[in-house]
């Protein structure tokens, strides 16, 4: 891959965060290592990391500096059993080192064909929406404007919702459980963005709700990663002040992965 010099320094530096916040949540009592004096911050000490990994230490504080080396898919793979990395954690890590995702994974996003912007409209009474790799609310039917009020307030950008989450004051009562909701929204678009480092989409976005959020300005160092997947929320729909639980699944589009469909069962 041609890769910017600007954009290579990015990536080195997010790999390097990525890494210690990581490291800080590994605690010697986890992988059978003592303790031994007095610590200054919690997790592993990069030497025990780099002992774990079976690496020189000296190598892997280079990482954690945000050197210009590269690091092979062997040691990233010894470096993410040392920190109990999870699928999804490890695929992250790979793509931040310059090791890169199977291409359908990475496909860029396509217009939305007549054909699809139809199926939420045939979902009727469920909500149902499409979203594109950055949360663009596509298209969506009418149940899913009533069960998310404002989603698609006039603006001179296509709906989004995570800027909804975050930015809507409603959404703090229709998300019954918000803060859990949005941590996990904002993981995922950390995964998300990792793959498209240079897509303006993801870094306008990022750079909107760090602007506009506190918490998403708290949260963002935490460096949660998350995939998209299927579950329950407890929502708040029209006219009800009490929660109820919707069931919603995801499916990504066949030939445009980066679009999915999301629909709400109440339950």
């Amino acid at each position: 891959m041609s890769t910017q010099p600007d954009q290579r320094q990015d990536q080195r530096q997010e790999l390097a965060a990525f890494l210690r916040s990581r490291r800080a949540r590994v605690t010697p009592d986890e992988v059978g290592l003592p303790r031994t004096g007095r610590r200054r911050t919690p997790g592993l000490r990069r030497e025990e990391l780099a002992l774990l990994a079976g690496i020189s230490a000296t190598w892997y504080t280079y990482l954690e500096q945000g050197r210009d080396i590269r690091a092979s898919e062997q040691v990233l793979e010894s470096l993410a059993s040392a920190l109990r990395l999870n699928r999804h954690e490890r695929g992250h890590l790979l793509r931040l080192a310059g090791h890169h995702a199977p291409p359908e994974e990475c496909a860029p996003s396509a217009p939305l064909t007549p054909e699809v912007a139809s199926v939420p409209l045939l979902l009727h009474p469920h909500p149902a929406y499409v979203i594109d790799g950055n949360y663009d609310v596509l298209t969506h039917n009418q149940p899913a404007a009533d069960l998310f009020p404002n989603l698609s307030a006039p603006t001179d950008r296509p709906p989004n919702f995570l800027r909804w989450v975050f930015l809507e004051p409603l959404a703090r009562h229709v998300l019954a459980d918000w803060e859990p909701e949005a941590r996990g929204l904002l993981a995922r678009l950390r995964t998300l963005s990792g793959r498209h480092p240079a897509d303006p989409r993801y870094t306008r976005l990022i750079d909107e709700l760090h602007e506009h959020s506190e918490e998403a300005r708290t949260w963002w160092p935490d460096y949660e990663v998350q995939a998209r997947h299927s579950g329950n929320k407890r929502l708040r729909p029209p006219g009800r002040t009490t929660p109820v639980t919707y069931t919603y699944t995801a499916f990504h589009l066949a030939e445009q992965p980066e679009q999915t469909l999301v629909i709400y069962f109440e339950q």
